[in-house]
């Protein structure tokens, strides 16, 4: 899978945004040090823009800007042949990649959180949508043919945005965190139903419920 069959897969702006948060929250409940969550929401990351993030610890990331423009979608896969640090001598993006973005969203290639300390965009993979699209948009891209079916990191990367359903986050969150995830939880929180102490109890028995109150602030989650 590569980031055109991800275009296809994902949701409208709105959902994608609430399923972001929801991420987040599951997260907030599972690891209450922050170090250790794969996934972050913060609603208030800068005037009129969200961001949903996540981090893998090695080398894997995306960073998704909720603005008035629409949304914006980097990947980054440290290991892909499209890095820019892959198989060039001097760090380039890779054709394509980048090339299409409009001009509403430019802001956010260059934005120094999206990049290295000398400017390079750490991204192997894009998509955008303008909130009058019908559809999520990617550069014109030709892939390396060789590698292992996953040459821009977006199968891994993307995995929980393309399968939203509980079950997936249940049985991704139940091996990383190495405990037993509640189904019936998880789908309350990707629900956007509001988060209560017995839910996070359910998730997390040793959780302290007011512990939380500044990640429900931070992610923007209902209580």
């Amino acid at each position: 899978m590569t980031v055109h069959d991800v275009a296809w897969a994902l949701p409208g702006i709105k959902d994608l945004r609430d399923h972001c948060r929801g991420l987040a929250m599951l997260d907030a409940v599972l690891s209450p040090e922050w170090d250790s969550r794969f996934y972050s929401f913060d609603a208030h990351w800068g005037e009129g823009e969200q961001m949903a993030s996540m981090r893998d610890g090695v080398g894997g990331e995306y960073s998704i800007v909720f603005s008035a423009a629409g949304a914006y979608v980097r990947g980054f896969d440290h290991e892909s042949l499209m890095s820019p640090w892959a198989r060039m001598s001097t760090p380039k993006v890779w054709p394509g990649v980048l090339d299409d973005v409009p001009d509403e969203f430019r802001p956010y290639v260059v934005e120094p959180a999206f990049c290295d300390k000398g400017g390079i965009p750490t991204v192997t993979c894009c998509l955008w949508r303008g909130v009058g699209d019908a559809a999520w948009q990617t550069g014109t891209i030709a892939f390396p043919e060789e590698g292992d079916g996953d040459p821009d990191g977006a199968n891994v990367l993307f995995e929980l945005l393309v399968d939203r359903s509980p079950e997936a986050y249940a049985a991704w969150a139940s091996d990383y965190y190495e405990t037993p995830v509640d189904v019936g939880a998880v789908r309350t929180l990707l629900g956007q139903r509001p988060l209560t102490a017995e839910v996070a109890e359910i998730l997390n028995p040793h959780v302290d419920f007011a512990d939380l109150a500044e990640d429900v602030v931070e992610i923007g989650y209902p209580v």
